[in-house]
Protein backbone atom coordinates (compact mmCIF):
# COMPACT_ATOMS: atom_id res chain seq x y z
CA UNK A 1 0.00 0.00 0.00
CA UNK A 2 0.92 3.83 -0.79
CA UNK A 3 -0.03 6.51 0.61
CA UNK A 4 1.34 9.98 2.45
CA UNK A 5 2.66 8.67 5.99
CA UNK A 6 1.24 11.57 8.16
CA UNK A 7 -0.98 12.52 11.14
CA UNK A 8 -4.19 11.65 9.49
CA UNK A 9 -2.78 8.37 8.07
CA UNK A 10 -1.88 7.04 11.25
CA UNK A 11 -5.40 8.18 13.14
CA UNK A 12 -7.01 6.29 9.89
CA UNK A 13 -8.76 2.67 9.55
CA UNK A 14 -6.17 2.25 6.84
CA UNK A 15 -3.42 1.47 9.71
CA UNK A 16 -4.90 -0.29 12.20
CA UNK A 17 -3.63 -3.41 12.98
CA UNK A 18 -4.83 -6.66 11.08
CA UNK A 19 -4.37 -10.36 10.74
CA UNK A 20 -0.70 -10.15 8.84
CA UNK A 21 1.64 -7.53 9.48
CA UNK A 22 2.10 -5.36 6.52
CA UNK A 23 3.23 -2.25 5.61
CA UNK A 24 2.44 1.27 3.99
CA UNK A 25 5.40 3.28 1.57
CA UNK A 26 5.30 7.24 1.30
CA UNK A 27 4.48 8.01 -1.63
CA UNK A 28 5.94 11.81 -1.00
CA UNK A 29 9.57 10.18 0.42
CA UNK A 30 10.73 6.91 -1.45
CA UNK A 31 12.03 4.55 1.61
CA UNK A 32 10.17 5.60 4.36
CA UNK A 33 7.94 3.02 5.88
CA UNK A 34 5.86 2.11 8.38
CA UNK A 35 4.73 -1.27 9.47
CA UNK A 36 2.03 -2.39 11.15
CA UNK A 37 1.52 -5.77 13.08
CA UNK A 38 -1.06 -7.87 14.18
CA UNK A 39 0.11 -7.21 17.66
CA UNK A 40 -1.02 -3.33 17.40
CA UNK A 41 2.55 -2.27 17.54
CA UNK A 42 3.86 0.34 14.54
CA UNK A 43 7.14 1.62 13.76
CA UNK A 44 9.14 3.99 11.03
CA UNK A 45 11.38 2.67 9.18
CA UNK A 46 14.26 3.86 6.65
CA UNK A 47 14.98 1.56 4.02
CA UNK A 48 18.19 2.59 2.11
CA UNK A 49 18.67 -0.61 -0.38
CA UNK A 50 17.73 -4.48 -1.46
CA UNK A 51 16.85 -5.71 1.91
CA UNK A 52 18.00 -3.50 3.75
CA UNK A 53 16.55 -0.60 6.23
CA UNK A 54 16.94 1.02 8.99
CA UNK A 55 14.57 0.99 12.54
CA UNK A 56 13.52 4.91 13.46
CA UNK A 57 11.19 4.39 16.03
CA UNK A 58 7.69 3.43 16.97
CA UNK A 59 4.85 5.45 16.33
CA UNK A 60 4.35 7.46 19.84
CA UNK A 61 8.24 8.06 20.26
CA UNK A 62 7.96 9.71 16.82
CA UNK A 63 5.70 11.68 15.16
CA UNK A 64 5.18 10.92 11.51
CA UNK A 65 6.93 14.31 10.32
CA UNK A 66 9.80 13.46 13.47
CA UNK A 67 10.07 10.47 11.77
CA UNK A 68 10.33 11.41 7.84
CA UNK A 69 13.03 13.84 9.04
CA UNK A 70 15.06 11.55 10.75
CA UNK A 71 14.43 9.09 7.34
CA UNK A 72 15.82 11.60 5.23
CA UNK A 73 18.82 12.04 7.43
CA UNK A 74 19.29 7.90 7.28
CA UNK A 75 19.02 8.32 3.74
CA UNK A 76 21.21 10.89 3.03
CA UNK A 77 24.29 9.39 5.33
CA UNK A 78 23.81 6.09 3.42
CA UNK A 79 24.19 8.20 0.23
CA UNK A 80 27.22 9.57 1.63
CA UNK A 81 28.42 6.00 2.70
CA UNK A 82 28.26 7.11 6.25
CA UNK A 83 26.65 4.69 9.12
CA UNK A 84 22.73 4.96 8.75
CA UNK A 85 22.45 6.31 12.00
CA UNK A 86 25.08 8.76 12.08
CA UNK A 87 24.88 12.14 13.98
CA UNK A 88 21.63 10.62 15.13
CA UNK A 89 21.24 10.83 18.76
CA UNK A 90 24.56 9.91 18.99
CA UNK A 91 23.68 6.12 18.88
CA UNK A 92 25.40 5.19 15.55
CA UNK A 93 29.14 4.81 17.08
CA UNK A 94 27.49 2.10 19.62
CA UNK A 95 28.14 -1.68 18.35
CA UNK A 96 26.51 -4.65 19.34
CA UNK A 97 29.97 -5.53 20.74
CA UNK A 98 30.09 -2.65 22.43
CA UNK A 99 27.12 -2.87 24.51
CA UNK A 100 28.02 -6.97 25.44
CA UNK A 101 31.17 -6.03 26.50
CA UNK A 102 34.17 -7.62 26.99
CA UNK A 103 35.68 -9.50 29.43
CA UNK A 104 36.85 -7.52 32.06
CA UNK A 105 34.92 -4.93 32.00
CA UNK A 106 33.10 -3.14 34.43
CA UNK A 107 30.73 -0.66 33.40
CA UNK A 108 27.08 -1.27 34.87
CA UNK A 109 25.66 -0.52 31.75
CA UNK A 110 27.01 -3.01 29.67
CA UNK A 111 25.28 -6.32 29.45
CA UNK A 112 27.79 -8.55 30.25
CA UNK A 113 27.90 -7.07 33.37
CA UNK A 114 24.15 -6.57 34.09
CA UNK A 115 24.08 -10.60 32.89
CA UNK A 116 26.82 -11.80 35.68
CA UNK A 117 24.62 -9.47 38.12
CA UNK A 118 21.37 -10.71 37.25
CA UNK A 119 22.16 -14.39 35.69
CA UNK A 120 24.60 -15.68 37.05
CA UNK A 121 23.94 -19.55 36.29
CA UNK A 122 23.72 -18.91 32.45
CA UNK A 123 25.84 -15.86 32.39
CA UNK A 124 29.06 -17.47 30.55
CA UNK A 125 26.73 -19.92 28.42
CA UNK A 126 24.98 -17.04 26.95
CA UNK A 127 28.09 -15.01 26.43
CA UNK A 128 29.77 -17.76 24.43
CA UNK A 129 26.27 -18.59 22.85
CA UNK A 130 26.39 -14.74 21.48
CA UNK A 131 29.93 -15.16 20.45
CA UNK A 132 29.61 -17.90 18.68
CA UNK A 133 26.50 -17.51 16.99
CA UNK A 134 26.81 -13.45 16.52
CA UNK A 135 30.42 -12.73 16.87
CA UNK A 136 30.30 -11.61 13.07
CA UNK A 137 27.77 -8.87 14.06
CA UNK A 138 29.75 -7.00 17.01
CA UNK A 139 30.68 -4.74 14.50
CA UNK A 140 27.80 -3.23 13.26
CA UNK A 141 25.59 -0.61 15.34
CA UNK A 142 23.01 -1.62 17.37
CA UNK A 143 20.61 -0.31 14.74
CA UNK A 144 21.93 -2.16 12.03
CA UNK A 145 20.12 -5.38 13.80
CA UNK A 146 16.88 -5.62 11.94
CA UNK A 147 14.16 -7.97 11.46
CA UNK A 148 15.27 -8.12 7.67
CA UNK A 149 19.25 -9.24 9.09
CA UNK A 150 17.54 -11.49 11.75
CA UNK A 151 14.79 -13.19 9.61
CA UNK A 152 17.67 -14.00 6.92
CA UNK A 153 20.19 -15.21 9.52
CA UNK A 154 17.19 -17.60 10.62
CA UNK A 155 16.80 -19.21 7.40
CA UNK A 156 20.27 -19.99 6.63
CA UNK A 157 20.61 -21.81 9.80
CA UNK A 158 17.04 -23.97 8.99
CA UNK A 159 17.85 -24.55 5.90
CA UNK A 160 21.90 -25.87 7.11
CA UNK A 161 19.80 -28.09 8.57
CA UNK A 162 19.39 -26.88 12.62
CA UNK A 163 16.49 -27.76 14.69
CA UNK A 164 13.60 -25.01 14.80
CA UNK A 165 14.38 -25.60 18.91
CA UNK A 166 18.06 -24.78 18.56
CA UNK A 167 17.47 -21.62 16.03
CA UNK A 168 14.60 -20.12 18.16
CA UNK A 169 17.10 -20.20 21.37
CA UNK A 170 19.67 -18.46 19.74
CA UNK A 171 17.64 -16.05 18.37
CA UNK A 172 15.87 -15.61 22.02
CA UNK A 173 19.32 -15.04 23.51
CA UNK A 174 20.01 -12.19 21.02
CA UNK A 175 16.44 -10.85 21.66
CA UNK A 176 17.83 -10.85 25.47
CA UNK A 177 20.63 -8.55 24.57
CA UNK A 178 18.14 -6.22 22.19
CA UNK A 179 15.78 -6.03 25.36
CA UNK A 180 18.32 -4.96 27.29
CA UNK A 181 19.30 -2.17 25.50
CA UNK A 182 16.06 -0.92 24.46
CA UNK A 183 15.86 -0.64 28.47
CA UNK A 184 18.86 1.19 28.21
CA UNK A 185 17.90 3.72 26.07
CA UNK A 186 20.21 2.81 23.70
CA UNK A 187 17.55 0.96 20.78
CA UNK A 188 13.97 1.73 20.50
CA UNK A 189 12.59 -0.94 20.02
CA UNK A 190 13.45 -4.58 19.96
CA UNK A 191 13.48 -6.14 16.32
CA UNK A 192 13.48 -9.89 17.36
CA UNK A 193 9.60 -8.81 18.71
CA UNK A 194 8.89 -9.06 14.51
CA UNK A 195 10.40 -11.44 13.26
CA UNK A 196 8.73 -14.57 12.47
CA UNK A 197 9.60 -17.52 15.00
CA UNK A 198 10.68 -21.16 13.66
CA UNK A 199 7.31 -23.18 14.57
CA UNK A 200 8.04 -25.89 17.19
CA UNK A 201 6.64 -29.35 17.35
CA UNK A 202 5.07 -29.34 20.96
CA UNK A 203 4.81 -32.52 21.58
CA UNK A 204 8.05 -34.34 19.84
CA UNK A 205 8.83 -37.87 20.44
CA UNK A 206 11.25 -38.30 23.85
CA UNK A 207 13.26 -41.16 24.55
CA UNK A 208 12.46 -43.60 27.88
CA UNK A 209 13.10 -46.78 28.84
CA UNK A 210 10.86 -50.09 27.89
CA UNK A 211 10.04 -52.23 30.65
CA UNK A 212 13.13 -54.77 28.80
CA UNK A 213 15.61 -51.23 28.97
CA UNK A 214 14.73 -50.44 32.58
CA UNK A 215 14.92 -54.09 33.70
CA UNK A 216 18.64 -54.41 32.05
CA UNK A 217 19.52 -50.66 33.34
CA UNK A 218 18.90 -52.35 36.83
CA UNK A 219 20.09 -55.58 36.58
CA UNK A 220 23.48 -53.78 35.12
CA UNK A 221 23.64 -51.64 38.23
CA UNK A 222 23.40 -54.17 40.53
CA UNK A 223 25.74 -56.31 38.76
CA UNK A 224 28.15 -53.46 38.74
CA UNK A 225 27.49 -52.88 42.27
CA UNK A 226 28.14 -56.50 43.29
CA UNK A 227 31.83 -56.40 41.12
CA UNK A 228 33.14 -53.22 43.21
CA UNK A 229 32.03 -55.23 46.83
CA UNK A 230 33.43 -58.04 45.60
CA UNK A 231 36.52 -56.18 44.39
CA UNK A 232 36.81 -54.29 48.13
CA UNK A 233 36.63 -57.45 49.99
CA UNK A 234 39.42 -59.03 47.73
CA UNK A 235 41.37 -55.50 47.91
CA UNK A 236 40.96 -55.99 52.17
CA UNK A 237 42.36 -59.24 52.31
CA UNK A 238 45.53 -58.17 50.34
CA UNK A 239 45.45 -55.09 52.96
CA UNK A 240 44.86 -58.05 56.12
CA UNK A 241 47.81 -59.81 54.91
CA UNK A 242 50.40 -57.45 54.65
CA UNK A 243 48.92 -55.89 58.56
CA UNK A 244 47.06 -52.83 57.02
CA UNK A 245 43.88 -51.43 58.40
CA UNK A 246 40.75 -52.81 55.50
CA UNK A 247 38.43 -50.16 53.83
CA UNK A 248 34.80 -49.74 54.79
CA UNK A 249 32.80 -52.33 53.43
CA UNK A 250 30.89 -51.19 50.62
CA UNK A 251 27.11 -50.94 49.91
CA UNK A 252 26.88 -49.46 46.20
CA UNK A 253 29.99 -49.76 44.70
CA UNK A 254 30.06 -45.79 44.35
CA UNK A 255 27.83 -43.24 43.31
CA UNK A 256 26.17 -44.38 40.30
CA UNK A 257 23.61 -46.31 41.43
CA UNK A 258 21.76 -44.12 43.77
CA UNK A 259 22.37 -41.07 41.71
CA UNK A 260 20.31 -43.13 39.08
CA UNK A 261 17.55 -44.37 41.51
CA UNK A 262 17.07 -41.08 42.55
CA UNK A 263 16.87 -39.55 39.42
CA UNK A 264 14.38 -42.25 37.68
CA UNK A 265 11.79 -41.72 40.88
CA UNK A 266 12.28 -38.06 41.34
CA UNK A 267 13.10 -36.46 37.39
CA UNK A 268 15.66 -34.05 38.57
CA UNK A 269 17.98 -32.51 36.13
CA UNK A 270 21.53 -33.63 35.88
CA UNK A 271 22.67 -29.84 37.52
CA UNK A 272 20.13 -30.18 40.25
CA UNK A 273 21.19 -33.81 41.24
CA UNK A 274 25.09 -32.79 41.52
CA UNK A 275 24.27 -29.46 43.19
CA UNK A 276 21.87 -31.19 45.86
CA UNK A 277 23.15 -31.20 49.17
CA UNK A 278 22.16 -32.95 52.16
CA UNK A 279 20.73 -29.94 54.19
CA UNK A 280 18.27 -29.76 50.86
CA UNK A 281 16.90 -33.25 51.80
CA UNK A 282 13.98 -34.25 54.36
CA UNK A 283 14.50 -37.71 55.21
CA UNK A 284 12.35 -38.17 57.63
CA UNK A 285 9.65 -36.04 55.79
CA UNK A 286 10.79 -38.23 52.67
CA UNK A 287 11.45 -34.66 50.45
CA UNK A 288 13.78 -33.04 48.47
CA UNK A 289 13.96 -29.48 47.86
CA UNK A 290 15.40 -27.73 44.53
CA UNK A 291 17.02 -24.49 45.63
CA UNK A 292 16.25 -21.45 43.30
CA UNK A 293 19.79 -20.86 43.13
CA UNK A 294 20.41 -24.18 41.70
CA UNK A 295 17.12 -24.62 39.27
CA UNK A 296 17.09 -23.98 36.07
CA UNK A 297 13.54 -21.87 36.36
CA UNK A 298 15.14 -19.96 39.18
CA UNK A 299 12.19 -21.51 41.38
CA UNK A 300 12.44 -23.22 44.51
CA UNK A 301 10.54 -26.61 44.48
CA UNK A 302 9.43 -29.53 46.50
CA UNK A 303 10.10 -33.35 45.51
CA UNK A 304 8.60 -36.14 47.41
CA UNK A 305 10.57 -39.15 47.92
CA UNK A 306 9.34 -42.23 46.96
CA UNK A 307 10.10 -45.27 49.35
CA UNK A 308 12.72 -46.45 46.30
CA UNK A 309 14.52 -43.13 46.02
CA UNK A 310 14.36 -42.57 50.14
CA UNK A 311 16.26 -46.22 50.92
CA UNK A 312 18.99 -44.79 48.34
CA UNK A 313 19.45 -41.91 49.71
CA UNK A 314 19.88 -43.46 53.74
CA UNK A 315 22.03 -45.86 52.59
CA UNK A 316 23.98 -43.49 50.49
CA UNK A 317 24.21 -41.17 53.73
CA UNK A 318 25.65 -43.77 55.58
CA UNK A 319 28.19 -45.18 53.22
CA UNK A 320 29.29 -40.71 52.66
CA UNK A 321 29.03 -39.29 55.69
CA UNK A 322 31.03 -37.01 55.73
CA UNK A 323 30.22 -35.35 52.20
CA UNK A 324 28.15 -31.69 52.02
CA UNK A 325 26.92 -32.43 48.27
CA UNK A 326 24.81 -35.84 48.24
CA UNK A 327 26.99 -36.12 44.52
CA UNK A 328 30.36 -34.85 44.95
CA UNK A 329 31.04 -34.76 41.57
CA UNK A 330 30.44 -32.68 37.76
CA UNK A 331 29.00 -35.36 35.41
CA UNK A 332 28.89 -38.74 35.08
CA UNK A 333 29.90 -39.28 31.39
CA UNK A 334 32.51 -42.52 31.92
CA UNK A 335 30.01 -44.28 33.94
CA UNK A 336 27.57 -43.54 32.44
CA UNK A 337 28.61 -45.17 28.81
CA UNK A 338 30.11 -47.84 30.34
CA UNK A 339 26.46 -48.92 32.54
CA UNK A 340 24.34 -48.49 28.98
CA UNK A 341 27.26 -51.10 27.17
CA UNK A 342 26.51 -53.29 30.28
CA UNK A 343 22.71 -53.05 29.73
CA UNK A 344 22.78 -53.60 26.19
CA UNK A 345 21.22 -49.87 25.22
CA UNK A 346 22.32 -49.20 21.85
CA UNK A 347 19.57 -46.85 21.23
CA UNK A 348 20.87 -43.16 22.29
CA UNK A 349 19.95 -42.50 25.79
CA UNK A 350 21.59 -39.66 27.42
CA UNK A 351 21.38 -39.12 31.35
CA UNK A 352 18.40 -35.98 30.92
CA UNK A 353 16.51 -38.89 29.07
CA UNK A 354 16.59 -40.22 32.62
CA UNK A 355 14.21 -37.18 33.65
CA UNK A 356 12.21 -37.92 30.07
CA UNK A 357 11.59 -41.72 31.73
CA UNK A 358 9.97 -40.56 35.06
CA UNK A 359 7.79 -38.38 33.51
CA UNK A 360 6.86 -40.89 30.86
CA UNK A 361 5.92 -43.84 33.81
CA UNK A 362 3.75 -41.09 35.09
CA UNK A 363 1.45 -39.94 32.58
CA UNK A 364 1.15 -43.35 31.53
CA UNK A 365 -0.40 -44.57 35.14
CA UNK A 366 -2.43 -41.86 34.57
CA UNK A 367 -1.00 -38.65 36.68
CA UNK A 368 -2.28 -35.66 35.66
CA UNK A 369 -0.05 -33.36 33.33
CA UNK A 370 -0.62 -30.70 35.68
CA UNK A 371 0.94 -32.61 38.28
CA UNK A 372 3.82 -33.85 36.32
CA UNK A 373 4.64 -30.29 35.21
CA UNK A 374 5.01 -28.96 38.90
CA UNK A 375 7.08 -32.14 39.99
CA UNK A 376 9.51 -31.72 36.63
CA UNK A 377 9.65 -27.46 37.24
CA UNK A 378 8.32 -26.39 34.09
CA UNK A 379 7.14 -22.69 33.83
CA UNK A 380 4.48 -23.77 31.61
CA UNK A 381 2.36 -26.58 30.72
CA UNK A 382 3.83 -26.52 27.19
CA UNK A 383 6.96 -28.31 28.02
CA UNK A 384 4.87 -30.98 29.92
CA UNK A 385 2.50 -31.46 26.49
CA UNK A 386 5.31 -33.57 24.86
CA UNK A 387 3.96 -36.56 27.27
CA UNK A 388 0.34 -35.99 26.94
CA UNK A 389 0.61 -38.72 23.84
CA UNK A 390 1.54 -41.19 26.20
CA UNK A 391 -1.50 -41.09 28.16
CA UNK A 392 -4.07 -42.76 25.14
CA UNK A 393 -6.41 -44.45 27.14
CA UNK A 394 -7.64 -41.32 28.61
CA UNK A 395 -8.46 -40.44 24.81
CA UNK A 396 -10.44 -43.37 24.03
CA UNK A 397 -12.52 -43.03 27.09
CA UNK A 398 -13.37 -39.92 25.88
CA UNK A 399 -14.50 -40.43 22.20
CA UNK A 400 -15.88 -44.05 23.62
CA UNK A 401 -18.18 -41.78 25.50
CA UNK A 402 -20.27 -40.50 22.18
CA UNK A 403 -21.24 -43.63 21.42
CA UNK A 404 -25.19 -44.62 22.34
CA UNK A 405 -27.45 -43.12 24.27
Amino acid sequence: MRAIIGANLIKSKEARPGPKPFEIRDTRLPGFILRVQPSGARSFYAQHGRGRRTLIGAVGHFTADEARERCEQILGNVAHSRAPLDGLDGTAALTLGDFIGKEGDTANTLYRVWLAANKPKSAATTLQRLETQFGTWYSRPLTDITVERIEAWRTSRLAAGRSPQTVLRDVMTLSGVLSRAVRAKKLTENPVRDVEKPKLDRTPKVRFLDAAEEKRLRDALTERDTEMRGARVSANEWRRERKQAPLPLLDFGDHLTPAVLVSMNTGVRLGELVSLRWSSIDLKGAQLTIEGSTAKSEQTRHVPLNSEALDALKRWQKQSPDSERVFPIARFKTAWTALLERARIKKKFRWHDVRHHFASRLVQKGVPLNTVRELLGHGSMAMTLRYAHLAPDQKTDAVAKLVGP
